[in-house]
């Protein structure tokens, strides 16, 4: 049972992290604090309950039972008290108001009857105690809120791991030499030197030298992007080609990597948990109950003025018994684990309680565009050899390819590597971002594009442009294999759309959910992506950055949207965490994995509409178990009070309305247990 769970960071706790210190040693220290609380507390119930089912005739029980119980009420349980005092002293109430008083007045008591036992068995009653009962709430509670903040620690791994995109130091220029310096002591104007293969250490701009960069984190996209001079380059991306130099303009949180950890941040703090319904229901019986308890009491003493202040007391304290929390607050979490269990046998991991709660209100669904409608992987779609595809040229292509790590190099290796028998020995060099050179003893050849060729006077006929025409329409990256005389080959590699992707968004639209796409590639492939799969392009943002990503969520949300995210990277953490509910596909990036509400392991966006289906039924279930939680009340309270005692003289006592209210919570533990069974 959760209860406006404290955000894990607090934004000094970002800019710090940022600048170095490891935050999730709080986060740890934390956890074991809640952890201890809740572990002493199960232990302490288990030889209480032993006792009170087995051994309630022994010598001296209730003394025994006192001594177990008390630290659990005392120790482990009074942050309930204090928050339920806060809460009364602002006039309002929550479940954390119903706990202290139940609990509270089942303890006490039971103190009361353990030290003073004749006022009642003078009146010829018994003298019953509800330790174990007023124990066991508080530890199932603290049960709760430790299963809920250890969730919480997705986010705590999430933001680290961004923060580790970061090198530790840098290479500055100080003095005309390189100093290696460590990325909290990197100023505004630094100039940094990058070597290839080195991860960028703070958001710069390029002031000599030229390469191309991997910033897939950003974009989402695998094609890396050239930089020269005067343009921008980000923290955490990685230069691939040449050295060069860059200076700092945005250092620690001011990066685009702390932005995206104050979007993930600001993001998680933001979501509305399940039990929010349950205070609010709190918030009406609460009241109800203390005035039922409060108007029994006087009635009894108004009515009989013999025994009743005794009568009166032991009907109070039924009616306080009777409404201990234990079924209201076993309704929801009992609900949201067996529609997790459900979401876990069908490829969906879920994480907590606001995508079960949100997911059947959505009304708009945002799709990543690569790794999420496609497959994140560029394959070769075809090949067009103008001249005879000998195992000779093959062997040459494939080995200029070998010398790079380009996806699209990737590509086109593994569409020849069967094919290819013979790689003979020559020297490979990189062009400076135009594309590679492969030199044999008697010739050289170029992989590239058609500007690379156009460098070097090869011409590209009429005919041969139409077919790379045709390919460009169709949304594929065209690579050219060319000698110095001529073209020898044309290779068209794309991004394909996943088989599954396809049915999956006829299913949402069907389902009359609005579909939208963002991607950060260009808007002509994002558009041809779109129509290929229905989306209208009216409904796509191409050239997206992750602030841009989660700031297209946000206005969505801002326009009364329900929003469901799906993405895969880096890039995509900023508007997942904003996100009411946000799904990652399980083969893309481990921190959108770990910012993500759901993970689809087998990256299937036919998953989202049956956790659409799943938070449908879930939800159904806790009304549910609220509704039988309530009826037991509605029933057993008045009952409690001595309503029939007028017509037969029936009281009920409170060691029975404690038995009452445990069959309330069994009937709510197995209707919740249904829930696992069925089909989404």
């Amino acid at each position: 049972m959760a209860n406006n769970p404290e955000n894990i960071l607090s934004i000094s706790d970002i800019e710090k992290i940022i600048e170095g210190e490891d935050i999730v040693d709080i986060y740890n220290h934390n956890l074991a604090g809640i952890r201890k609380n809740c572990v002493y507390a199960m232990l302490l119930c288990i030889p209480l309950l032993i006792i009170a089912i087995f051994f309630s005739k022994i010598n001296y029980v209730n003394y025994i039972m006192w001594l177990l119980a008390t630290p659990v009420i005392i120790l482990f349980g009074k942050q309930f008290f204090i928050k339920a005092w806060v809460q009364i002293r602002h006039f309002t109430t929550n479940v954390d108001t119903l706990v202290a008083l139940s609990t509270g007045t089942a303890y006490v008591v039971s103190v009361f009857n353990t030290f003073y036992p004749s006022f009642w068995t003078d009146k010829g009653l018994q003298a019953h105690v509800y330790f174990e009962v007023s124990a066991v709430i508080v530890a199932f509670v603290l049960l709760g809120r430790y299963l809920e903040y250890k969730a919480k620690r997705n986010i705590t791994v999430a933001i680290k791991q961004l923060i580790g995109l970061q090198p530790d130091t840098a290479a500055v220029v100080k003095e005309g030499q390189l100093v290696k310096t460590a990325i909290k002591d990197i100023r505004i104007g630094d100039k940094i030197f990058v070597k290839p293969g080195e991860r960028i250490a703070v958001d710069g701009k390029i002031t000599q030298g030229s390469s191309f960069i991997n910033e897939s984190m950003i974009s989402g996209e695998a094609m890396p992007v050239e930089k020269s001079e005067g343009k921008k380059v980000y923290a955490g991306t990685i230069n691939e080609a040449n050295s060069f130099y860059f200076e700092a303009y945005k250092v620690g949180k001011n990066t685009l990597i702390g932005q995206i950890v104050k979007m993930v941040q600001e993001g998680e703090s933001s979501r509305l948990p399940v039990s929010k319904a349950v205070d609010r229901v709190s918030s009406i019986f609460i009241p109800i109950v203390g005035i039922v308890a409060i108007l029994t009491f006087l009635t009894w003493l108004l009515l009989s003025p013999e025994d009743g202040f005794t009568q009166g007391l032991s009907s109070m304290i039924a009616v306080l018994i009777m409404a201990c929390p234990c079924a209201l607050g076993l309704a929801t979490p009992t609900a949201i684990m067996a529609g997790i269990d459900n979401g876990a046998a069908n490829g969906i991991l879920i994480k907590g309680d606001e995508a079960l709660e949100n997911a059947r209100k959505l009304t708009a669904v945002v799709l990543d565009k690569t790794g999420t409608i496609t497959e994140g992987i560029f394959r070769v779609t075809d090949m067009k050899w103008l001249t005879g595809a000998t195992p000779e040229l093959k062997g040459i292509l494939y080995g200029i390819e070998s010398y790079s790590e380009h996806p699209l190099a990737d590509a086109v290796k593994n569409y020849i590597r069967d094919d290819m028998r013979i790689k003979p020995e020559m020297t490979v060099s990189s062009l400076s971002g135009r594309g590679l050179m492969g030199e044999t003893a008697t010739n050289k050849y170029y992989v590239g594009t058609s500007k690379l060729l156009g460098e070097y006077n090869i011409k590209i006929l009429d005919k041969e442009k139409e077919w790379i025409e045709r390919e460009t329409e169709k949304s594929n990256t065209i690579v050219l294999f060319a000698n110095e005389s001529s073209l020898l080959a044309i290779i068209a590699i794309t991004d394909a759309v996943k088989e599954t992707s396809m049915n999956a968004i006829e299913r949402m639209r069907l389902a009359r959910l609005k579909l939208y796409m963002l991607t950060g590639d260009s808007k002509r492939s994002a558009d041809m992506t779109a129509r290929k799969v229905g989306i209208d392009t009216d409904n796509v943002m191409a050239g997206a950055l992750p602030a841009g990503k989660a700031a297209f969520v946000r206005d969505l949300k801002i326009q009364g949207e329900t929003v469901a995210m799906t993405g895969d990277g880096i890039n995509d953490v900023g508007a997942l965490a904003i996100a009411d509910v946000s799904v990652a596909m399980g083969k893309g990036s481990e921190i959108a994995m770990e910012v993500a509400q759901v993970t689809v392991t087998s990256s299937d966006l036919n998953k989202l509409i049956q956790t659409i289906n799943l938070s449908k039924i879930t939800t159904r279930t806790i009304h549910q178990n609220l509704f039988w939680a309530f009826i037991f009340n509605a029933i057993g309270i008045p009952v409690a009070a001595g309503i029939l005692f007028p017509v037969n003289g029936f009281l009920l006592d409170p060691l029975f309305a404690g038995i009452v209210m445990a069959l309330s919570s069994v009937s709510v533990i197995c209707n919740s247990l249904l829930l696992r069974r069925k089909p989404i």
